[in-house]
Order: C-alpha cells, then sequence, then structure tokens
C-alpha cells in the first residue's frame, strides 16, 4: 500500500509528444523539490520561469515553476507544478531528478485518494473526478461536473443529517422513558422515517438514468437473416465493423461499437439473426442475440420491407426488450411497399437515416432525462442504498425501541459508505486503481 507521508509525482497532461508536459508535485516535500531543482521556490501561486537542474547541476529544461502551499490545494498537501516543455527526453530527464531528491511516482488516483483522505471532496466527488476525464459526451460531462461539484453528495448528507437527528430522538425514548416526552414524538419519528424512506425509494427507483449516462446506452440490432443488420450498423457508425454478405447466419456473434449521438454515449450492438436453424453455432448466436436484446436500452426490430410476407412485427422479433423502434429497412427496393408504422430506411443509399438518427436520440433523452434530484451512477451507490432502505423499512416495522435504533444505525452506515463518512477502507483500492495515473 502507498505511503501518504511521501511526495509524489505524476505527469498531469497525458503521455505523447506535446509543446507543454505539466508535472504534478504533491506532498509536505513539494517546497524542498522546488529548492532542489528550480533554486529556490517561486511565490506562491504565481507562475515563475526558471531553470530546472538536476543534483549535479546540469540543466534540464527552461521550465514555469509553481508553488501550491497547502491546505487550498487540490490534495489538501503542499503541491507544486512544473510547466515544461513536451518531449520524452525533457520529462524522463526531470522525472529521474525528483526521485534522486526523494519523490517518487503516483499510483493510480493518488492525487484525488489524498483529496479524499484530507476532507478536500467526499467519495461520490472523488469518483466524479474519474467520469469527467473518461467523458465521452457532453451528457457524461454534465453529469460528472454536477456530481463532483457535489450535488449528490450534498443530497446523501441531507438525509444523513435527518437520519442522525431521528436516531437522537430514538434513543431518547430508550434512555428517558419516565421523563414525560411529549406523546406524540414517536408518532412524529414514524412520520419522518416513513418521508425519508419514500425519498431513498424514489431516488432507488429512477430507471437507472444516471448509470445509463455514465455507462452509455446499449442500441441492439435485431432481426430475421438478411435484413440489412450489418449493413445498418455500417451506416449508423459511418464505417464498416460489420460483415456484409448475402448467405443467411453471417453474424454469429454480437458485435459491439461505440458513437456519440445528440450528445450521449450509445454502444450499438449487431446481433445474429433471429431464426430457427439447426447449426448448433449459430443457434448460440441467436440465443446471444435475444439476450441482448432483452438486456438492451434500446431495440432496432429490423425487417425487409421489400421482401413478401416480411412483416414480423417487433414483438414477434424481440420478446421482452425494452424501448422498441420498428425499421423498415431496403425501402430502396420496396416498390411502393408501405413501412407500416415503422421507420423507413435504406442501408444502402443512406434514406431515412437522419430520421432514424433522430428516433434514437429521442429515445435517448427520454431514458436519460434528468429530473429532480440527482440521479444514482454507479453499482456501488445502488447496492448501499437499497441496503440503507431495508434497514429504514425493518426500523420502521420494529416494535422494539432497542432494535429501531439499531435498523437506524445501520442506515446511516449504509448512507455513509456511499459518501466515504463511513467503513470504506476495504473498498478504496478498488475505486481509486481504475482511476489515470495523474489524477
Amino acid at each position: 500500500m502507498a505511503d501518504h507521508e511521501d511526495t509524489i509525482f505524476a505527469l498531469a497532461s497525458g503521455g505523447g509528444r506535446a509543446a507543454v508536459a505539466v508535472l504534478r508535485i504533491s506532498g509536505a516535500g513539494s517546497g524542498a523539490l522546488l529548492d532542489a531543482l528550480c533554486g529556490h521556490r517561486p511565490p506562491p501561486r504565481r507562475a515563475s520561469l526558471r531553470r530546472v537542474r538536476d543534483g549535479r547541476g546540469e540543466t534540464l529544461d527552461r521550465a514555469l515553476a509553481l508553488w501550491l502551499p497547502g491546505p487550498g490545494t487540490y490534495t489538501g498537501e503542499d503541491g507544486a507544478e512544473l510547466h515544461l516543455h513536451g518531449g520524452p527526453a525533457v520529462i524522463e530527464a526531470v522525472a529521474e531528478a525528483l526521485v534522486r531528491a526523494g519523490a517518487r511516482p503516483a499510483e493510480a488516483g493518488e492525487f484525488t485518494r489524498r483529496a479524499f483522505l484530507n476532507g478536500r471532496m467526499d467519495l461520490t466527488a472523488a469518483e466524479a473526478v474519474a467520469d469527467l476525464v473518461e467523458a465521452e459526451s457532453a451528457e457524461q460531462r454534465r453529469q460528472a461536473l454536477r456530481q463532483m461539484e457535489g450535488a449528490l453528495g450534498a443530497l446523501y448528507e441531507d438525509w444523513s443529517r435527518r437520519l442522525m437527528r431521528i436516531l437522537a430522538q430514538q434513543e431518547a425514548l430508550i434512555d428517558f422513558p419516565d421523563e414525560g416526552l411529549p406523546a406524540d414524538v414517536a408518532v412524529a419519528l414514524e412520520a419522518e422515517m416513513a418521508v425519508l424512506a419514500a425519498e431513498i425509494g424514489a431516488h432507488l427507483h429512477d430507471d437507472r438514468r444516471g448509470e445509463r449516462t455514465r455507462e452509455g446506452l446499449r442500441i441492439a440490432i435485431a432481426g430475421p437473416p438478411n435484413v440489412g443488420k450489418s449493413s445498418l450498423i455500417n451506416r449508423l457508425l459511418e464505417r464498416d465493423i460489420a460483415i456484409v454478405s448475402d448467405l443467411p447466419g453471417t453474424t454469429r456473434d454480437a458485435l459491439e461499437a461505440r458513437l456519440v449521438l445528440g450528445g450521449m454515449v450509445m454502444t450499438v450492438i449487431d446481433t445474429a439473426g433471429l431464426r430457427e436453424t439447426a447449426d448448433r453455432v449459430e443457434a448460440e448466436g441467436v440465443r446471444r442475440a435475444r439476450a441482448r436484446a432483452a438486456e438492451a436500452d434500446i431495440v432496432l426490430a429490423v425487417r425487409d420491407v421489400s421482401a413478401p410476407g416480411e412483416a414480423a412485427g417487433a414483438g414477434a422479433i424481440v420478446a421482452g426488450a425494452g424501448v422498441v423502434i420498428p425499421v423498415a429497412n431496403k425501402v430502396d427496393l420496396a416498390a411502393g411497399r408501405a413501412a407500416d408504422g415503422a421507420i423507413g430506411v435504406s442501408a444502402l443509399t443512406g434514406q431515412g437515416l437522419d430520421r432514424l438518427r433522430e428516433a434514437l436520440i429521442a429515445a435517448g433523452r427520454r431514458l436519460t432525462a434528468r429530473a429532480g434530484p440527482p440521479p444514482l451512477t454507479r453499482a456501488r451507490h445502488r447496492a448501499a442504498l437499497e441496503a440503507a432502505l431495508a434497514a429504514l423499512t425493518r426500523a420502521m416495522a420494529e416494535g422494539s425501541e432497542e432494535l429501531r435504533a439499531e435498523e437506524l444505525r445501520i442506515t446511516l452506515r449504509m448512507i455513509g459508505r456511499v459518501t466515504g463518512r463511513w467503513g470504506v477502507e476495504e473498498i478504496l483500492g478498488e475505486i481509486f486503481s481504475r482511476f489515470c495515473i495523474g489524477k
């Protein structure tokens, strides 16, 4: 495990050649490192041009140096930055000089982990930092920023404060049963618990809007063989990722690719043609196709409008799917045949693709629309809050005052696990290991 007393450094500007490379430094020895490499540290929070030298006095670069005394820094510790020229030789030489001067390279997520441990942010905000770094779309960026700025943490802190007041009153009922407490105290407590349980329940039953935004919507393209599913995914992605063939059963496994549409990340999945088959490999592909369609947020149920008798409804193509958008492909060959309520497209010519994209954007916005409190964004949050709600529900049904208080304490601990207030040591490594170096 990393020693949090060490002074650490990392390249914060990403790998590869660039005009400028930013090396971040954090820890109690940051000032001394600047003195050693730059002769003397500049005034606080003022960029100053300095020669950067190694321990032998050789000049490694001319760089901007910043001295950032704590606690008003990202990590809450003393820190520094060196804005170097971005050549690999420069970065490597300065990194070696920092190691010889007593620093060590940071581990993944170590800067943000220190910020959390030093009280600069709660755990939901720390996770949002990683989400913001990885954001591929405008909606992911907006959600991550809102969470990083404390919207989700503030909601959970409000619940925690209310729970502590409820628990304090419950403890008073236990400790002072004969002190003439107002008769309506117990009734008021039950009402407060019911209101809080309703709020947590509504937060949990959000149709996974926040998780869908963070992870990306899953769009399955399903339908019988040879209706143009692979051609359609190639058109949507504007590149060839799927093999197109007139032979039935060409696609035997699910093929995935990501795109950003309407500011939303979508994973589009090409699946095997749905039909009865004696071929065991193709049959497995069909089984997987049905499973992917059942798990998808949106299903494009594709049929060939030009084929006589090919008019299977969306329900016949995929059973149990969520949002289904019927698509009638090959309208260029249909010779006036009606699409029967489906979106008519031609994967060959591109006809109707704009309308299909608009339908996908509209469906995606319905599935990820933000309303009211900030949404859940991670399975970890959901699991802890489900446990909190279960404990609070037991508390409301409990006849024993002592056991009710214990269930309220469990509720408080479960909510505290989300923000990092209670019992998170065992999950910190898992959370921060997913961060990039330099954050």
